[in-house]
This record gives C-alpha cells, sequence and structure tokens, in this order.
C-alpha cells in the first residue's frame, strides 16, 4: 500500500512519466505496477487499515497482492469492507495473525 501511494506521489509530482517509466525503474512489468497500483481503488479505511498493520517479523506476510486485488476492484466501499472483513476472519481461521 505505500509503494502504491509512494507511485502515485512521484506520478502526480511529475518525478516519473507513467507506469512504463515505474516499471523500468523498479524492474518489474507494467501489469505489475498497474496491480501495485490498484490498491489506490481500496477505501481509506481500508488503505489505513493496511498501512498500521503490524510487521511481520518471522515468515511470510498473512496478507498478499492477490487476496487484495478481489476487493480493490468492487466499487462500492462497504463492500470492499464486507469483503476486507471476510478476509480478515479467514487470516484468523487460518491461524495466521491479522489485527485488523
Amino acid at each position: 500500500m505505500a509503494l502504491a501511494l509512494r507511485f502515485e506521489q512521484l506520478l502526480q509530482a511529475g518525478e516519473i512519466g507513467n507506469y512504463a517509466e515505474l516499471a523500468r525503474l523498479g524492474h518489474v512489468s507494467r501489469a505489475r505496477i498497474s496491480q501495485i497500483m490498484q490498491l489506490l481503488w481500496l477505501s481509506p479505511a481500508i488503505q489505513e487499515a493496511l498501512l498500521f498493520l503490524p510487521r511481520t517479523l518471522s515468515g511470510r506476510d498473512p496478507l498478499h497482492l492477490r487476496q487484495l486485488l478481489p476487493v480493490a476492484v468492487v466499487l462500492d466501499w462497504r463492500q470492499q469492507r464486507a469483503l476486507w472483513q471476510a478476509l480478515l476472519a479467514k487470516q484468523e481461521g487460518g491461524g495466521q495473525e491479522c489485527s485488523r
């Protein structure tokens, strides 16, 4: 989430011209940049929750981009929040720690 916000800031300031330039600088595909930027479609409440998740000290992060993208493409923020809550409930039920 922080990366998407930073990329958006760079684009808005004109420091980076477009997604293709971001992809070249980051050594990733334009498609991957597009996926990262789709996180900006999440409701502000979900964006904030992502930014304040506890740091993962060992192992893998409990949430992955592939889990968040289906939430981000839903336009209605109320529906997004319901999907977000379901995702968190699934995480908690799977024995993985996630506070929000």
